[in-house]
């Protein structure tokens, strides 16, 4: 599925304003994009004043006390830590960039691949250029990925903060600074909407290729399991991409498992598989919302769809800030007498009503 035209312009925007300058060129080959598209793209943002283009560079508008250009290892530079390819961590790195600006700390961005261990080359590389914090989103597709990163990053020896990323108690990294969206809650949320509703039959189809996502197939296990009103639900995978170190699974036809658990409602993770999963089920004449009600969960793009999708949003840019923040004050105090704390801070998620969801 082709990436949305706004949420492309939303990455380059992000990209940008992290480095304060970038080139079309480097910009077309992390979005796998034609670098026509890309300029495309920067014309457009340049029209609405969000932009400045050079010749063959693409620079922020931010003011310029905001984007230092300091020398590497001047002890100004936080190294920000995310995946390649991933929208979501990408709104939470424009959040906390907001925050280090104007702490006059230069943001120095690092997109690790998708392959196993990609984010420790990653963080060595920034320190040994002279950051002084990291913050820090591992991908960890799998709890194996997980727990190899364990021993390294209990060991660095600059403040660091995990956004999005919650070890398990009793862990390595139990003692580490962390800021999450409380994904419980979020499964919370779009049950009790649909509950609402009079729905009483559900399916749960979740992604199972990152911490977030089997969060949330627990929490929604849970959930159901527990609630009064819930008669029947079924879980399925919503994307066959499942963790690097496993085969691919088969996703469930949605429209049949619907079907075989007399289910009138589907919670669906995340938002590109719940667009898709939406196309497959009008493909089987399942018609949303007269059919079946949906929940999207992420909302990066849910609300672009046909009809646009009720959706559960985390807190992704206040994540970002509030991991900041919390990195700030890490850089300020020590852990000796009179520092501060470690801090596991979840924040909660929001549901937002659309078109896909209506009662029964």
């Amino acid at each position: 599925m082709r990436e949305p035209v706004d949420l492309r312009r939303r990455r380059i925007l992000a990209a940008v304003q992290a480095r304060g300058t970038a080139r079309v060129a480097d910009l077309a080959a992390e979005l796998q994009v034609s670098v026509v598209t890309v300029r495309r793209d920067v014309e457009e943002l340049t029209r609405e004043g969000k932009l400045r283009r050079g010749h063959g560079v693409v620079r922020s508008t931010l003011p310029a006390q905001e984007l230092p250009e300091r020398a590497a290892g001047e002890g100004d530079t936080v190294a920000v830590v995310v995946p390649e390819r991933h929208s979501y961590l990408y709104e939470a790195l424009h959040g906390a960039r907001t925050v280090l600006d104007a702490a006059g700390l230069r943001v120095a961005l690092h997109i690790a691949p998708q392959v196993p261990g990609a984010e420790r080359p990653q963080v060595e590389r920034a320190l040994a250029d002279g950051a002084r914090a990291v913050l820090l989103a591992p991908r960890w597709r799998s709890p194996a990925a997980e727990e190899d990163d364990y021993r390294w990053l209990a060991a660095l020896d600059v403040p660091t903060v995990l956004m999005e990323r919650r070890p398990p108690k009793g862990s390595a990294l139990h003692a580490m600074d962390s800021v999450c969206s409380d994904h419980w809650y979020g499964a919370h949320l779009a049950v009790e909407h649909l509950v609402g509703l009079g729905h009483r039959r559900l399916v749960f189809a979740t992604r199972d290729d990152s911490p977030t996502a089997r969060t949330l197939r627990a929490a929604l296990t849970e959930i159901a399991g527990d609630h009064p009103l819930v008669e029947e639900w079924a879980w399925a995978l919503s994307s066959s991409r499942g963790a690097l170190d496993q085969q691919p699974t088969d996703v469930t036809d949605l429209a049949a498992l619907l079907r075989k658990a007399g289910a009138t409602a589907a919670v669906l993770h995340g938002d590109v598989d719940a667009l898709m999963l939406v196309q497959q089920l009008a493909e089987n004449g399942v018609r949303v919302p007269e059919d079946c009600s949906v929940v999207a969960y992420d909302d990066v793009v849910a609300g672009l769809g046909s009809p646009p999708l009720t959706a559960v949003s985390p807190p992704k840019g206040e994540v970002g800030r509030v991991a900041a923040e919390l990195l700030l004050r890490r850089l300020g105090g020590t852990h000796g007498e009179g520092g501060r704390s470690v801090q596991r801070v979840e924040l909660l998620p929001t549901l937002t009503v659309r078109g896909s969801t209506r009662a029964l």
